[in-house]
């Protein structure tokens, strides 16, 4: 997939959201390796990591901004307090490690391409993180409080302006060793709304295959369903689902074709979904009627209306 030269093309991702059907460009960063080099890199897992991490720090007291007329959010932080929040969720990285991530964040872009209901097409593009400034790392040792700030992707902005971002069990979902594991659980918070121990919810593991894109590397069905598998009895492990009842569609030669997962949540998550309900209910009852969102911002916000629509998102109001 890689060139001699160290290129990656651009990734593209067919996924489907609430019967919807989308597609991500994912557009990879050229950061120096450590011979001066550019290397390309897509944003893997320890990106996702550090993103969560970065929007933890920014529910503390004075390091999280939101800046409305501007349309932008972020956090304020230094790389000695991300280290430590990393390293206490169990996933330690070093210095080069944590600037690398951060660099992949900002210099590479997700684009959404989506269809409206009459057929206009959008899209909508931005880097991981459209701002990102610090220190050397001269400076990070003479003064490890040093600060850096990061800009978040314009649709958390916007979920934040809107209400709409979920409250979940943060420390579980940093738990999870496995990727896999971390996309259930988000899709689980998301669409598992009113998650009991009664009533089960399915998912399909050629659903899940077509929007994670991350079972794509099994060369054999059998060996997708078994990572899947172990996903699924991690999140049970952590507390999330009380059980998981698997039934397989085989075609000819018995071979699997596809297979659907009947799943209940554990009282501790049915307990979570029911207060995230309460906790949006009430913010969006108390969220102000009208926002200003004219500006540098207005003209992403329209371009990204399509998108906004496919994803089911509250399209911007712009005065």
């Amino acid at each position: 997939m890689r060139t001699p030269e160290g290129f990656l093309e651009v990734l593209e991702v067919p996924f489907h959201y609430r019967q919807r059907q989308l597609t991500a460009l994912i557009y990879p960063a050229r950061v120096r390796a450590a011979d001066g080099r550019r290397i390309s890199y897509y944003p893997s897992a320890r990106e996702e990591l550090i993103e969560h991490a970065l929007r933890k720090l920014a529910t503390e007291q004075q390091a999280g901004f939101f800046d409305r007329p501007d349309y932008r959010s972020g956090v304020r932080f230094s790389l000695h307090r991300l280290r430590r929040e990393l390293e206490q969720q169990g996933h330690s990285l070093r210095y080069d490690e944590l600037v690398e991530g951060l660099d992949i964040l900002s210099l590479s872009s997700i684009e959404i391409i989506a269809k409206g209901a009459d057929g206009e097409e959008g899209f909508a593009r931005a880097t991981y993180l459209t701002a990102l400034a610090g220190v050397s790392r001269s400076d990070y040792e003479a003064d490890r409080d040093a600060r850096w700030l990061a800009q978040f992707h314009p649709l958390v902005t916007r979920s934040i302006d809107e209400v709409t971002y979920r409250q979940f069990n943060y420390q579980r979902l940093m738990n999870c060793d496995a990727q896999l594991a971390r996309w259930l659980l988000c899709q689980l918070v998301l669409k598992y709304t009113q998650a009991s121990m009664i009533d089960g919810f399915d998912m399909r593991f050629s659903t899940i295959k077509r929007d994670s894109a991350l079972l794509n590397g099994y060369g054999r069905v059998r060996d997708a369903v078994a990572a899947l598998d172990e996903a699924w009895d991690e999140l049970k492990s952590l507390g999330a689902l009380h059980s998981i009842d698997k039934k397989e569609h085989r075609g000819g030669r018995n071979k699997i074709e596809d297979v659907t997962y009947t799943i209940k949540a554990a009282r501790d998550f049915s307990a979570e979904q029911k207060a995230a309900n309460r906790r949006r209910n009430d913010a969006q009852r108390g969220a102000s009627q009208s926002s200003s969102t004219a500006g540098s911002s207005a003209g992403w916000l329209r371009a990204g209306n399509v998108v906004a629509s496919a994803l089911h998102l509250p399209r911007p109001r712009v005065e």
